[in-house]
């Protein structure tokens, strides 16, 4: 299983904000993201092949109780039923962050799904490749589906303007069954001026449409830090 990084920090983001948690990042995704934080485990994958054997041993020597398993994307990599098990064996508090692109039968405490509106898809200009296969892949309606009635869940979404918001609530639309109470819109970028920026007019609108204000605050915390954050 190629791992990109493993590491000790802060969830920043979402439901568990603040919880002291290990992360084990896989590199390898099925999608690229024009906005992508990680380009290290999605546009060019870096990292080790290691046995889940060596991956269980290095989060037991980290020893916090909760894990989250991200990357690129944890779903697209078989290996990762085993490992989610073998962690929850250490008895691992388990978050997995997934795009919802892909299912796969994980033991998991929390799916962190983050399906991938239309301002994710690269500039065809700069890659037009990966601009058709990443439009065709990020919506994936069955398999988010299939995780919301399966998992405890939350929902997070990057938004960068008032129109992202409109393709959201047309998003949620077509899934009664998502609590809105566990919907979080997240500001794009890795600077903490241009989030602060869009805090202004975002954490109002989410409080005005019953869903949550998701600040990155491992930007907040560390900067614009793209590795052990």
């Amino acid at each position: 299983m190629r791992i990109a990084e493993i590491f000790k920090s802060l969830q920043g983001e979402g439901l568990l904000t603040g919880t002291p948690s290990v992360f084990v990042r896989v590199s390898g995704c099925n999608l690229r993201c024009r906005f992508c934080d990680t380009p290290f485990a999605s546009w060019w994958p870096e990292g080790e092949e290691l046995t889940i054997d060596r991956i269980v041993a290095r989060v037991a020597e980290l020893g916090e109780k909760h894990l989250v398993l991200t990357g690129g994307e944890p779903m697209i990599f078989a290996e990762s039923v085993e490992l989610t098990q073998r962690l929850r064996a250490l008895g691992r508090h388990i978050t997995i962050e997934t795009a919802g692109t892909r299912y796969l039968p994980v033991t998991a405490d929390l799916m962190s799904i983050s399906p991938k509106l239309s301002n994710s898809t690269p500039d065809a200009s700069v890659d037009t490749a990966w601009a058709g296969r990443h439009e065709a892949r990020r919506h994936a309606p069955e398999v988010v589906r299939r995780l919301v009635a399966e998992y405890p869940y939350q929902i997070k979404f990057v938004v960068d303007s008032l129109e992202d918001c409109r393709e959201v609530e047309k998003y949620l639309a077509q899934f009664p069954e998502i609590d809105r109470d566990r919907v979080l819109l997240m500001p794009m970028g890795t600077e903490p001026p241009r989030l602060a920026e869009t805090a202004v007019w975002l954490e109002p609108y989410c409080n005005q449409h019953g869903l949550r204000f998701c600040p990155r605050r491992q930007v907040e915390w560390f900067g614009g830090v793209l590795r052990g954050t």
